[in-house]
């Protein structure tokens, strides 16, 4: 058996609506949300709501029905370890000709259906429905043609979670209810304002961080649209987020990661696990603490 702990985790007394958590867009960066929910587990710290953006939002759709961040993490160290079962999920979920991914290479990638796409990836649990979830969510997308937000909180899960992952140029963009829709954090990378009103404190979670390209190097027209895009989303989140600050801002070091590079999830597990202490230390400094004995 297992030897008992040192010593037991601090237990939060927490009302239903003390505190919402938020989770940002980053791509392959958002792994860096799971250290953050591993903390809430590890102190008992069940969030009233969930908002998300792009990986935020499968993240956060996943943590919402239930699943733990440590199956979380588990099922995508073992979904991005095997290259061969990837290859085969994003032939699957391509938009077009085999010969037009073929063509294209790794380097301008065809689009790919998002629903297809991460209904793979997502791990087994996933709820159908918003109604079904344990914990409300709250997920962003963009709409496209009124050039604003969409934010979903009822109704069939994936499309919505779908459309907010919709990145442009790599993910078919997802029409629900006449409305096409792409990626959120086109227009709000840290939802915030999906949860004002909603909970007495606010826990949001930021990677956007700084374009990954380093310094001297010519990108390639892919690497130049990405991090065009990174830069955008840094200066949108950065004044969204003084605009409406959280009371607890968490930006893990993932600055040297690209949003695609899925591939590196050790790396970028690792390189964030410190944002665990960090969220343990200022979730208990905020709410009022009972240490079991």
């Amino acid at each position: 058996m297992p030897e008992a702990p040192a010593y037991a985790e601090p237990q939060i007394e927490r009302e239903d609506d003390t505190l919402a958590l938020v989770l940002g867009s980053g791509g392959a960066r958002g792994l860096a949300h799971l250290p953050v929910l591993e903390a809430l587990d590890e102190l008992g710290v069940v969030p009233s709501i969930v908002a998300g953006t792009s990986i935020g939002a499968l993240i956060g759709a996943a943590y919402a029905s239930g699943i733990s961040a440590r199956e979380i993490r588990l099922h995508l160290v073992h979904t991005f370890r095997d290259r061969a079962g990837m290859l085969q999920k994003l032939l699957a979920a391509r938009v077009g000709r085999f010969s037009d991914l073929l063509s294209a290479g790794l380097g301008n990638p065809v689009l790919v259906d998002g629903q297809t796409l991460f209904s793979a990836f997502l791990p087994e649990g996933l709820k159908s429905d918003f109604a079904e979830l344990k914990i409300p969510l709250a997920v962003l997308a963009t709409d496209f043609h009124a050039r604003g937000p969409a934010v979903f909180t009822s109704g069939p899960l994936l499309p919505p979670v779908a459309a907010s992952a919709a990145v442009p140029g790599l993910v078919r963009p997802v029409e629900i209810d006449g409305r096409v829709l792409i990626d959120g954090a086109v227009v709000d990378p840290v939802p915030v304002a999906c949860v004002v009103g909603k909970a007495r404190y606010v826990l949001a979670v930021d990677v956007t961080g700084r374009a990954s390209i380093r310094d001297g190097l010519v990108p390639t027209a892919l690497e130049a649209t990405l991090a065009a895009a990174q830069i955008m989303q840094a200066v949108i989140s950065a004044e969204k987020l003084r605009q409406r600050p959280p009371d607890i801002l968490v930006q893990p070091r993932v600055d040297g990661f690209g949003i695609l590079d899925f591939l590196h999830t050790h790396a970028i597990l690792h390189a964030s696990e410190p944002v665990k202490d960090e969220v343990k230390r200022r979730v208990t400094a905020l709410l009022d603490v009972r240490t079991s004995a």
